[in-house]
């Protein structure tokens, strides 16, 4: 586990150490997503964090099934109703 000690600017501004963005394959300008846990601040990769909410909700969706296409054939059914 890395680990550095940073000093937060007035304006409330941290940098994320080079070595840390390295690792996470952070470029300039990379995005964060950033969650309270407890009174812990996590620090995520927008597309870490994309693709642990798409596992999480992958374990409620049937193998094999279109969401996608399930949800245009409601819409579709809802819309010849009215």
């Amino acid at each position: 586990m890395q680990q550095a000690n940073v000093a937060m600017a007035p304006n409330g501004r941290i940098v994320v150490p080079a070595r840390m963005r390295a690792a996470l394959g952070l470029e300039r300008g990379g995005r964060l997503i950033a969650r309270l846990v407890g009174r812990t601040v996590v620090l995520e990769p927008l597309d870490a964090a994309i693709r642990r909410a798409q596992a999480s909700v992958r374990r409620y969706v049937p193998p094999g099934s279109g969401l996608v296409e399930e949800l245009i054939a409601e819409r579709r059914a809802a819309a010849e109703r009215e």
